[in-house]
């Protein structure tokens, strides 16, 4: 570094120094912006302690129209806001009802004859910590909320109570229960004496339903995407709030009749006979695995009231699994005189898919679970039979390989001078034409693909959904309803989760074994730039079975078991094609067409003709435009 240099940055230090020094401010301006900070302080805490007392007072806004509200309660049902909580247990065979007589309604709810997760022989619903129904009746001067009030037990059965909460002078409020067959409970209520309460014109009442869903599977992930506030609408069809996302006081704008806090495999369902009017809030809040609750629900409702008793609130509530043919039954015991399209918690998918569940798979399930066979091997049955029923147009799209295979070096031969990529057009019409005259459809062999397809997703939504594979057993696999796991770990990482599955893992390996055969046989009947660019798609191939291990190693064996099976069928049928298949015979029956639809020309075409007449159409059209591009 010279003398100039050195120079140089030593003014620039200065300058940059002296700049700095000459922007300071003086001692009277600092002490100004020390004075107005002071005040800025000052008046953020008074900012601060003002929006403090904001909050107090509407707190105790708040807690003062609670306390007005209890006054209100208070005066009507002075004799009902005092007593000692008791339990009232309706059971029969399927299903045990817990109900309190704080509040009057069901506080817990036992399925019996299912396993929980725990190996417990029965699974709760939910019980007096994570559920809640209200019912709230707003009248002249004074308001009415069942969870404040005791109620008085009587005609007590097992299968029946009367819950009362008396206001004194013949005014009551009464709540009547009878569990029906199976899992289904009525219940009415009714105020009696009361009607001078209400405003003339009063005729609904507000109703809040809340519940922490439990979990109730091994799988927490898996059971969440499959647990879902569900509704249906007075003129049919359902909706269900998005399984994955925080839904809060979601509006429904239609009227509905039903409303399903649901799980997997169960559902509490909230039924009324007068419909849930429009404009019902909906609110599903997941949580974190960690709480083993799957999701916080909650309805906000209003239904029909009637103040002069005249004519009770009727309404009926389901506790039981989510099974399609039982949910068929429920409704025809149900009193509410409905097309409840209860079976629709069962979901089957969207409707082509469903249509193909309705009315193949349930109906086979049906048929193969008469005899009491294992639920593995009915998996197994059922692949062999949708491979027997999909076998003949297998068939029909192998042998349109096959016959590309044997007549690849006729196809070599005839387009090597078409190496070149500007001559790709002219070797593909040489291509089509070729396929043309030996009567050979390029296209056949997507056919397969597109048939399975179908079932495939058919599959993927119905065996998560079958109760039936729940608590199964086969082989190795505990429990076909979700993964078996071969090595677990206890924190979840990224994409794979806190395990690895078994029958994932041989999934994507058998995916693999049968891409390589496939591409093999694709392989055998690609002419010139058709290998290369299979050689391209070869990556494709081996990525797909990776993905489908991270997005199956949470799903259920039983999924995983019927994927891997097909994959091993469909294996075994095109090893045994290929073993049964005479190329020579194969090549002399194609040399004997090609020879008659030169004799008579007319009979030569199907899909390559027309793709070849397409093409040409297509070479015509380019060359036309260039020719004007020239001129």
């Amino acid at each position: 570094m010279d003398k100039n240099t050195i120079t140089g940055f030593i003014l620039i230090a200065a300058v940059l120094i002296g700049f700095s020094w000459w922007q300071q401010p003086s001692a009277e301006e600092q002490e100004a912006m020390r004075v107005q900070d002071s005040l800025n302080q000052v008046a953020q805490k008074k900012a601060e302690e003002q929006q403090k007392m904001a909050a107090l007072a509407s707190e105790n806004k708040r807690k003062k129209a609670l306390e007005e509200a209890q006054q209100d309660t208070t005066a009507l049902f002075h004799n009902a806001l005092k007593g000692t909580a008791s339990k009232v247990v309706l059971k029969n065979e399927k299903v045990e009802i817990t109900l309190n007589t704080k509040g009057g309604t069901v506080e817990k709810a036992v399925v019996k004859g299912f396993k929980d997760r725990n190996g417990n022989k029965d699974v709760t619903l939910f019980d007096e910590k994570q559920h809640q129904l209200k019912f709230m009746m707003a009248g002249k001067t004074e308001n009415i909320i069942t969870t404040d009030l005791f109620f008085t037990p009587s005609n007590v059965t097992d299968s029946t109570v009367t819950m009362t909460a008396s206001a004194g002078e013949g005014k009551q409020l009464v709540m009547t229960y009878k569990l029906v067959k199976d899992y289904l409970m009525h219940m009415s209520l009714r105020a009696e004496g009361m009607a001078g309460l209400f405003a003339p014109n009063y005729q609904t009442m507000d109703v809040e339903w809340t519940e922490a869903c439990r979990q109730q599977e091994k799988g927490f992930s898996f059971e969440n995407q499959r647990s879902a506030l569900t509704y249906h609408f007075t003129d049919g069809g359902t909706d269900y709030l998005n399984e994955m996302k925080d839904k809060r006081d979601e509006p429904v704008e239609e009227a509905i009749d039903w409303v399903a806090f649901k799980n997997q495999y169960f559902s509490a369902v909230f039924m009324a006979r007068d419909d849930f009017a429009p404009n019902a809030l909906m609110t599903s809040l997941p949580q974190q695995k960690e709480s083993q609750i799957l999701k916080q629900y909650g309805a906000k409702l209003k239904t029909a009231f009637d103040p002069s008793g005249q004519r009770p609130s009727e309404f009926e509530f389901y506790y039981g699994p989510n099974d399609f043919r039982l949910l068929q039954d429920i409704e025809k015991q149900s009193t509410l005189g409905k097309d409840l399209q209860l079976e629709r918690l069962v979901y089957l998918g969207w409707p082509l898919i469903r249509i193909i569940n309705r009315w193949f798979t349930l109906y086979v399930f049906d048929w193969l679970t008469k005899f009491g066979l294992n639920m593995g091997i009915v998996l197994i049955l059922i692949t062999m039979l949708l491979k027997f029923i999909t076998f003949p147009l297998v068939k029909k799209s192998y042998m349109s390989s096959a016959k590309m295979r044997v007549l690849k070096p006729k196809l070599d031969e005839a387009t090597k001078q078409y190496d070149k990529p500007e001559d790709q057009m002219q070797k593909q019409q040489a291509m089509m034409s070729m396929y043309a005259k030996y009567g050979v459809s390029p296209l056949s062999g997507c056919l397969p693909m597109l048939i399975q397809m179908p079932i495939w997703i058919a599959m993927f939504n119905y065996v998560p959904n079958a109760i039936q594979l729940r608590g199964e057993s086969f082989l190795w696999m505990n429990d076909l309803s979700t993964y078996d796991p071969i090595l677990e770990w206890g924190k979840d990482i990224w994409l794979i989760g806190d395990h690895l599955s078994l029958t994932c893992i041989l999934f994507c390996v058998a995916n693999v074994l049968y891409s390589v055969m496939t591409m093999r046989q694709q392989k055998d009947q690609m002419v010139g730039q058709q290998a290369e660019q299979m050689k391209m798609m070869q990556w494709m191939m081996f990525l797909m079975p990776v993905m489908f291990f991270f997005m199956f190693n949470e799903y259920s064996s039983g999924l995983n078991f019927y994927y891997f099976i097909s994959l091993f069928f469909s294996a075994a049928i095109m090893w045994v094609l290929r073993k049964t298949t005479n190329d020579e015979k194969l090549l002399a029956i194609l040399e004997a067409r090609y020879k008659e639809n030169q004799k008579n020309p007319k009979k030569s075409g199907g899909m390559a003709a027309r793709i070849e007449a397409m093409q040409k159409q297509v070479e015509e059209l380019q060359k036309e435009r260039m020719n004007r591009l020239n001129k």
